[in-house]
């Protein structure tokens, strides 16, 4: 597999870790920027948090997209903020038919492990590799092995593996202190970390959440409108009285900038057409009036299905 051979790769001879030496030096402080800008670190808040909102924030910021952080850091007091905090879990919950959150419980247990395995003079979910195990849990393979001497690592390299998303990630401890920086990417990281962002999860007991499906939004301005695209080639239908069928629910949340107001509803539209028309089309397009205010808009929507499981993304709408 493409992944293994780049890990055995990286471990082949002198010759091509000295040609690669300075290259691989660059892209680690390239990633660590990255990683630390998508884990929200320098954001604050801009009011003064209540115990339990400041306790919410100093984790849950980790899986927190710029549009929630945006919504969240803007609240004004603390009722505001523990509705902003029900609404954040139950938008992630993979299974609303269950007392449990199953996103909760895996986010708390990934955080649990990574403090107490990766601390590196801070907590551990505030490293390199406790960040990446929060957002994707435990790699599917791991390996660690050494440079030979004069190639200018003095610790040891971490190589972790996930197949489930065609993953692999390089960790290198330089200066062979136990501090671990990302050296080396192979795969589409950012992509894997937004899913998680969203809700995306992979339990660690009991298998693999479904992958979301893409959709797209644009407003109507003129009509005062939503109009939300499903794509044909992710969807799944059934066969009934010589058509094909599927059954979708919308949740909608609004937030307009600088508002503490926000608008929810929810929807369901049921599709049907026959086989051949499906073929002939790109997307399915399902219509929601809404009144949006002037400016920036953000448009959190939840999408259900039994052929798709359930899909989230956020749009900013201007209007």
């Amino acid at each position: 597999m493409k992944l293994l051979h780049q890990a055995s790769r990286a471990r082949s001879g002198s010759s091509l870790r000295k040609k690669q030496m300075i290259p691989r030096i660059l892209t680690s402080g390239f990633v660590l920027g990255l990683i630390v800008a998508l884990a929200g670190c320098a954001v604050t808040s801009t009011v003064a948090l209540d115990p339990e909102s400041r306790d919410f924030y100093e984790t849950a910021r980790l899986v927190m997209t710029k549009e929630e952080k945006d919504i969240f850091n803007h609240l004004p007091d603390a009722d505001s903020r523990r509705e902003f905090i029900r609404d954040f879990w139950a938008k992630r919950d993979p299974d609303p038919d269950t007392e449990s959150n199953e996103f909760k419980q895996e986010f708390e247990s990934r955080l649990q492990y990574a403090d107490q395995h990766f601390r590196e003079g801070r907590r551990g979910w505030n490293t390199d590799r406790g960040r990446i195990y929060v957002f994707l849990g435990p790699p599917e393979k791991a390996e660690e092995y050494f440079y030979p001497p004069g190639e200018g690592v003095q610790g040891s390299v971490i190589w972790w593996v996930y197949f489930r998303y065609d993953l692999g990630i390089e960790f290198v401890d330089e200066r062979g202190i136990g501090s671990y920086a990302i050296s080396q990417i192979s795969g589409d990281l950012i992509g894997a970390l937004e899913a998680a962002k969203l809700g995306a999860v992979y339990l660690s007991e009991g298998g693999v959440v479904r992958k979301y499906v893409n959709f797209e939004l644009a407003y109507d301005k003129v009509k005062k409108e939503f109009v939300l695209t499903l794509p044909v080639k992710s969807l799944s239908f059934r066969e009934e009285g010589g058509l094909l069928k599927a059954e979708y629910d919308f949740e909608f949340f609004v937030y307009e900038q600088g508002s503490t107001q926000k608008q929810t509803f929810k929807a369901s539209r049921l599709f049907e057409a026959k086989q051949q028309d499906i073929e002939k089309m790109k997307d399915i397009p399902f219509r929601f009036p809404c009144e949006l205010g002037r400016g920036k808009n953000f448009v959190d929507i939840i999408v259900l299905g039994k052929e798709i499981g359930k899909s989230r993304k956020i749009f900013t709408v201007r209007n």
